[in-house]
């Protein structure tokens, strides 16, 4: 009966068997191997997000400290332009009162040549005898004195304020007849010497006696500035407290470790003359 049995079971059973587990088994690896790389694929991408998560975080981080940054600097611009546009304001109000008050200076000066002209020749026509005539004479010579040193006042140089800058003390004088402004002269002999002039102290710093400049310190009240090289005949302008017009200082002579000049108050300011004095070392 045996023998019946092993002659009814072929041969290749046993190898197909073996076939077949070791399909089953490759099967089993490939798809454990297959499951792990997909988990480390997971890991990898889950890993890269979180990263790209980061860096984006960083960046929007980055973005918004930026954006306030930019919005701080907008601000303070606007803020700079406020005040600029201010400042350009009183500037302009500034030169608008410089040029009313030139147009007014030389309106005075026309008037004061028409009336002197004027007086000349209704005194000519009023005349007869040859006495009265030289005696015309003797007054038209010094009128034309007078017309030509108007003319020489006109001649003077003007500051970016209309006003007109005097290089000397005969100068001086013509400015004080045209009656506008109160001038105080001063002289500064020696540095760190402070003298008082006017609603001005200056104290010279240095001298430049080759090219005419000179560096000197102003305490307006209480308030202290340096004018470092400024020019022979440059005008300094300030203004005080209260006051409509600014002051100004002009140097129109340098010598050694010395300065000389004027400041000029505007009489439309309603304050009173000052005197210069000086203080000790």
């Amino acid at each position: 009966m045996s023998e019946i049995i092993e002659r009814e079971s072929p041969s290749w059973h046993l190898p197909a068997m073996i076939v077949l587990g070791l399909i089953a088994i490759g099967g089993l690896w490939f798809g454990w191997n297959a499951s792990s790389k997909l988990d480390t694929t997971q890991q990898t991408m889950t890993a890269q997000i979180k990263s790209s998560e980061q860096a984006v975080q960083q960046d929007v981080s980055s973005l918004k400290d930026r954006l306030a940054q930019d919005e701080k600097a907008n601000a303070d611009l606007q803020g700079d332009l406020t005040v600029v546009t201010k400042k350009l304001k009183i500037t302009q109000g500034q030169l608008k009162t410089a040029r009313e008050e030139t147009t007014k200076l030389n309106d005075a000066t026309t008037e004061k040549l028409t009336a002197l002209d004027t007086s000349v020749h209704t005194e000519l026509a009023t005349k007869a005898t040859n006495d009265d005539v030289k005696t015309v004479d003797t007054k038209v010579g010094g009128v034309q004195t007078d017309l030509n040193s108007t003319k020489e006042d006109l001649k003077m140089a003007r500051s970016e304020m209309g006003t007109l800058i005097a290089r000397n003390h005969d100068e001086i004088d013509q400015l004080r007849r045209l009656g506008e402004r109160d001038y105080v002269e001063f002289n500064v002999d020696g540095k760190n010497k402070p003298v008082k002039v006017g609603n001005v102290t200056v104290e010279l710093k240095g001298v430049n006696e080759k090219s005419n400049r000179f560096t000197v310190t102003m305490t307006v009240e209480d308030k202290r500035f340096e004018k470092k090289n400024r020019a022979l005949n440059e005008p300094i302008f300030f203004y005080t407290s209260g006051a409509r017009f600014p002051e100004e200082m002009v140097i129109n002579k340098v010598g050694k470790n010395t300065v000389s000049g004027y400041v000029s108050i505007p009489k439309a300011n309603a304050q009173p003359a000052a005197t210069t004095s000086s203080s000790g070392n």
